[in-house]
């Protein structure tokens, strides 16, 4: 489920039938009933998004991942160390620039060689293991 997208009820039904009602051109009314139709899976329909909520889902996601991480303290001890906070702004942008472009660029070229349920199998196994990692370290470590 996408965050732009309501929440429906009616995609709890699996298998939904409609029935238009026509009018012919002599005043006659037409009952016509279309074929069953089974509701497409919304992680394989590939419904077109406007750039702006692209954009904005993008822009929402990253900046409240990214506030109060390693990175932006890094930035803040390196910018009251150096006394030059827009240098350390320049540098810091950059290099967050050049890492999400390397992550668009392997995420675009992923894409296109994998199906998106693939894709999101093996993130969630890595996040996974990565969580299992981090909690050894921390059972270990004491």
């Amino acid at each position: 489920m996408k965050l732009d997208e309501p929440l429906s009820l009616s995609a709890i039904s699996p298998i939904e039938s409609e029935t238009e009602l026509i009018n012919s051109s002599e005043g006659d009314s037409v009952n016509i009933a279309t074929e069953q139709v089974k509701p497409v899976d919304a992680d394989f329909a590939e419904k077109p998004e406007s750039a702006l909520v692209t954009f904005g889902t993008t822009f929402i996601t990253i900046f409240l991942a990214e506030i109060g991480d390693k990175t932006q303290l890094s930035t803040l001890l390196m910018s009251a160390q150096s006394h030059s906070p827009w240098v350390v702004f320049m540098g810091s942008a950059a290099a967050l620039i050049t890492t999400s472009l390397l992550g668009v660029l392997l995420g675009s070229w992923i894409s296109s060689r994998l199906s998106p349920k693939t894709v999101e199998k093996a993130a969630g196994v890595m996040l996974l293991l990565i969580s299992i990692m981090l909690f050894w370290d921390v059972v270990i470590g004491y």
